[in-house]
């Protein structure tokens, strides 16, 4: 597998743990229920500490696309993503680390507990819009670089009647 597949594999992680983890914690604040919000908490920890990794391999499949693909991609989508991918991974492990402040304040029962549960549902809706848009924006960066690895198909006769 090189990075840029490793990549594909990878984003789409950070993307639905923040809406995994959203649906968790509106849940676990609404009810009051400690259980749910650390799961959420736990979840945003867990998808910041995938994004490392999406991030790296994003790098690499860069580089892949460059040097073998130059002329079927275009560079001005390729910097867009990565402009937005920065900018994303930034917020996803400002929110993972937010999330691990307001885990231990949950986990310790602490007066300040659903105070950083409460940020960190702000700053979770503003992590999975950019994250989405982060994740669509690579989107439309055509992938050849799969080609190389997937047999191609056998081709077909058709007959005309």
């Amino acid at each position: 597998m090189n990075g840029a597949q490793i990549h594909l594999l990878l984003n789409h992680i950070p993307i639905l743990g923040a809406l995994f983890g959203l649906v968790l914690l509106v849940f676990g604040l609404l009810r009051a229920n400690r259980s749910l919000t650390q799961a959420a908490l736990l979840t945003f920890i867990v998808a910041a500490l995938i994004t490392i990794p999406v991030d790296r391999s994003g790098e690499a499949a860069e580089e892949i696309l460059e040097e073998k693909y130059e002329a079927q991609v275009s560079h001005d989508l390729i910097h867009e993503h990565e402009e937005m991918a920065e900018l994303s991974v930034a917020l996803m492990l400002a929110l993972g680390a937010l999330s691990l402040l307001a885990f231990y304040f949950s986990w310790r029962k602490h007066r300040f507990a659903t105070l950083a549960s409460s940020s960190v549902l702000v700053l979770a809706l503003v992590v999975f819009f950019m994250m989405a848009r982060t994740g669509h924006s690579g989107g439309l960066i055509r992938h050849p670089e799969l080609l190389q690895s997937t047999p191609s198909p056998p081709a077909s006769s058709q007959d005309d009647d």
